[in-house]
């Protein structure tokens, strides 16, 4: 698993190396692409969530906070470096699983900062960052629910994300085992914990990481158990246009640095080791696969 995470990783920041500008018909170099967009319009667009803890989600004020958030912002910063503007304002619009692609590819928002796989059939319609997380689906129940695994809920409602691989994840191992489940189909992470705590589900199933975010968040984190097996493997980045090298060229320099620098495991503490605004803690160590990511995006390039 290693070397395939490795594998993609590389391809992601490898694959879209180019120069900022082109030339028109009269020879004179231009901007183009996003690049272009932002240094015309003064401003960049960021797709936000509001309940994709810890990742994307409305802190105090209401306002965008979390991992990608702060992601997405220094590549913000990258972005103001290459085109030399001090004063970039940041426009946040609310995505959600349904809307995040179709926002990015009509070029509504510029890079979608939230908790979204990076897979196959997504990458033939956006670009992705080098990973930023590795997750994948588990099952939360409530406390005291007779099951260790996901086929001990033969028959059950199982509340899913629309639009997410959770939601495909599920039902693909329901029809391949049988298990006859009740699929709950809901528009974000809230509701689909909502249905869950009280009792239009029987369970949930997400990204482990967004379960024990959002039990952890929640009123009484004890009331809630998440199940150990993985219904799938689910490699996090960050979306923005294909075919836009320029930019991707940016996106890379900006995990290069931050990898460099260690400021990509400082963030990576600050939201799932230490409190978070909420005064709540999750405690979620960095995986030995993501740290391999970390560590090859902080090695320099080869001069040979």
């Amino acid at each position: 698993m290693r070397r395939m995470l490795l594998a993609i990783a590389t391809a992601l920041w490898a694959s879209g190396a180019g120069v900022a500008y082109a030339q028109d018909a009269a020879g004179v170099e231009r901007l183009t692409g996003t690049l272009e967009k932002v240094r015309s319009t003064g401003a960049i667009t960021l797709g936000v969530r509001d309940a994709s803890i810890p990742f994307s989600y409305l802190g105090p004020g209401r306002r965008p906070i979390g991992y990608t958030v702060d992601l997405c912002l220094a590549i913000v910063d990258e972005v103001k470096a290459t085109l030399g503007l001090e004063d970039l304002k940041v426009r946040y619009l609310p995505v959600d699983p349904q809307t995040r692609i179709p926002r990015v590819v009509d070029g509504t928002i510029d890079l979608e900062c939230g908790s979204t796989t990076n897979n196959l059939e997504r990458r033939k319609l956006v670009a992705f960052s080098p990973i930023f997380f590795v997750s994948g689906t588990k099952v939360m129940v409530r406390r005291g629910v007779k099951a260790k695994t996901y086929r001990d809920l033969r028959g059950k409602r199982i509340a899913v994300t629309e639009g997410t691989t959770n939601e495909a994840a599920v039902r693909a191992v329901d029809a391949k085992e049988a298990l006859g489940y009740v699929i709950v189909p809901l528009r974000d992470h809230d509701q689909a914990f909502a249905a869950l705590a009280n009792g239009k589900a029987d369970a949930w199933a997400s990204d482990d990481a967004l379960l024990y975010a959002q039990a952890a968040e929640s009123a009484n984190p004890g009331d809630y158990v998440v199940l150990g097996d993985f219904l799938s493997y689910d490699p996090y980045g960050i979306m923005y246009r294909r075919g836009d090298a320029p930019f991707d060229a940016v996106v890379r320099r900006t995990f290069e640095r931050l990898a460099e620098t260690r400021e990509l495991s400082r963030l990576y503490d600050q939201w799932f080791k230490r409190k978070l605004p909420s005064g709540r803690t999750l405690g979620v160590a960095m995986s030995p696969q993501l740290e391999s990511i970390v560590e090859s995006l902080g090695q320099p390039a080869s001069t040979e």
